[in-house]
């Protein structure tokens, strides 16, 4: 990978980390508007907490990795709520850039091998050779 590349992907993956890590702790805490149709009917206080009224939201239950360790948007066992969302959105960035990574690793491995094309020797003087050699060329400088 040409230095350009590198410089580039580092900084898109500093930005992602930036964001992740610090922009994230601004975001609004407010429900979406998932999470505030699900509340129509009932009565919530300022903690929105469901204190009456009848709504869908009454039937929700923990989900089943809500004891993980990256359960609703922080690390368990960082007490620093600001800490604790900037970490788990730092972690999320690292795990997904591995995956890709990984994963445009092994798609490159599989694709660079030779067809029975590229390892056809060429014919001195056929115009298509040299145009393929002179491709091969540029592509390799």
């Amino acid at each position: 990978m040409k230095n350009r590349s590198w410089a580039f992907l580092a900084g898109g993956l500093l930005v992602a980390l930036l964001l992740a890590g610090v922009v994230s702790n601004y975001a609004s805490s407010h429900p979406d508007g998932l999470d505030s149709s699900l509340l129509k009917g009932c009565t919530v206080d300022a903690d929105d907490n469901i204190v009456g009224g009848t709504c869908p939201a009454q039937q929700a239950r923990d989900h089943e990795l809500a004891d993980s360790p990256l359960a609703d948007y922080g690390v368990r066992g960082v007490r620093n709520s600001f800490v604790s969302t900037g970490l788990s959105g730092v972690l999320g960035v690292l795990v997904t850039f591995a995956i890709g990574a990984g994963g445009f690793w092994l798609l490159r491995r599989r694709g660079g091998t030779p067809t029975d094309a590229d390892a056809a020797t060429p014919t001195e003087g056929d115009p298509a050779t040299s145009v393929a050699v002179r491709r091969r060329a540029d592509a390799a400088s």
